[in-house]
């Protein structure tokens, strides 16, 4: 394996790896690729950090910029490719971009290569694929697409970061419930049996921890089998969709998930615009990143009224898609000619928006855990109190 520098035909630098018996065969192979070699280097495989590694998101991302700087330089898109696929990738990324290659030599275009490529993408990444080769701007188009993904991702790891403590508390709370019923309980149950009645929280704690003690394996099994149905359910992408369409429904949840979408479908719909799509098109492949159905619905009404003859702000009005504001920077845009810089400006808006509710989420799963924590187990402790006091004729 050896590890080149060559100048392509256009002047632009090209870096990567390939197979070659020796460096005077990897210079005649970058040749017949019409590279000029700059540097051959052979590589220690033993040494290759990505051997026998699966690729995350983030050797994914990094990949992605270094395809789109290299279509930046005027590299064309064969030379980027097969640049790509001899790069130093995690061996399931290489593959992807070998499928590339190959779809591309067998004269494919650069957006059906991406699609059977099976590169973990958003669709709307293919979608400005397609338009970015339709308008001549490909280079354009995916550099929107690929600083979109990267934003998404950064927004998707604050999100889990921040639950990181309320999954902490809450299992413990678990936790503690468990510990209670396997040792604590059992030891007041004969001291209990001698009490005639017990009050009814006492007689739920019991009951409950009686139950655990016999019948433990079923329960950790309906947890298990629990599980496994969840996962089974998040692989559907029906079963995906009605979730989603539930959560958006609700009070707090919903309007997070509406502005985050409406930012998503500005972003797109933007870039679209910025590659110079018509306004049709630009609409049906944005419409198609958003993710709620209800909001998918109104835009294909929009579709349909600026078909009708109406502008895109009057359309996007009278099916509510956006605020006030929105709509008045639409309109702005469609008057001065600037609509792709407004459509930014709107995704910059709900983009803010997005993020100030999705802090107010986090900050009410929070103390909503340490609630619902607190209340079980103070719940249990009090049965047992209960249960004492009544065996001991204790009153308070």
């Amino acid at each position: 394996m050896f590890a080149y520098e060559a100048v392509s035909t256009s002047g632009a630098t090209v870096t990567g790896e390939l197979e070659a018996s020796s460096s005077a065969d990897a210079v005649r192979r970058l040749k017949d690729r019409q590279l000029m070699a700059t540097a051959v280097v052979e590589v220690n495989q033993d040494l290759r950090p990505s051997a026998g590694r699966r690729a995350t998101r983030q050797d994914l991302l990094v990949s992605l910029h270094e395809m789109v700087t290299l279509l930046e330089s005027g590299v064309s898109v064969a030379e980027t490719i097969e640049s790509q696929s001899l790069a130093n990738y995690p061996q399931d990324l290489s593959a992807s971009y070998n499928r590339m290659a190959k779809e591309i030599r067998q004269g494919n275009s650069f957006a059906a290569a991406l699609r059977l490529s099976e590169l973990k993408l958003p669709e709307y990444v293919y979608y400005l694929a397609e338009a970015g080769e339709l308008t001549g701007n490909l280079a354009q188009s995916l550099r929107e697409g690929v600083e979109q993904f990267e934003y998404e991702q950064k927004l998707a790891q604050e999100f889990r970061t921040a639950l990181i403590y309320p999954s902490v508390l809450v299992a413990s709370g678990v936790a503690a419930v468990l510990l209670i019923f396997t040792f604590v309980v059992p030891k007041f149950l004969p001291m209990l049996e001698r009490a005639e009645e017990l009050p009814l929280l006492s007689e739920i704690v019991f009951g409950a921890g009686v139950l655990f003690n016999q019948y433990y394996y079923l329960f950790f099994a309906g947890i298990a089998a629990l599980v496994v149905a969840l996962g089974y359910a998040a692989a559907s992408p029906a079963v995906r969709q009605s979730a989603l369409d539930g959560l958006a429904g609700l009070p707090v949840v919903g309007a997070w998930i509406a502005e985050t979408d409406t930012a998503r479908w500005s972003s797109v719909m933007a870039a679209l615009l910025i590659s110079r799509a018509d306004l049709l098109r630009a609409l049906e492949l944005s419409g198609r990143a958003v993710k709620s159905s209800r909001r998918r619905a109104r835009l294909e009404l929009v579709t349909r009224d600026i078909k009708a003859g109406e502008t895109l702000a009057d359309s996007l009005e009278k099916a509510g898609v956006l605020t006030t504001t929105g709509y008045n920077l639409i309109r702005s845009g469609e008057k001065s000619g600037k609509l792709p810089q407004m459509m930014k400006s709107v995704a910059r808006l709900y983009d803010e928006g997005a993020r100030n509710r999705m802090q107010r989420v986090l900050a009410l799963i929070e103390p909503l855990a340490i609630l619902i924590i607190g209340v079980l187990i103070g719940s249990i402790i009090l049965g047992v109190i209960l249960a004492i006091t009544t065996v001991n004729n204790v009153k308070f």
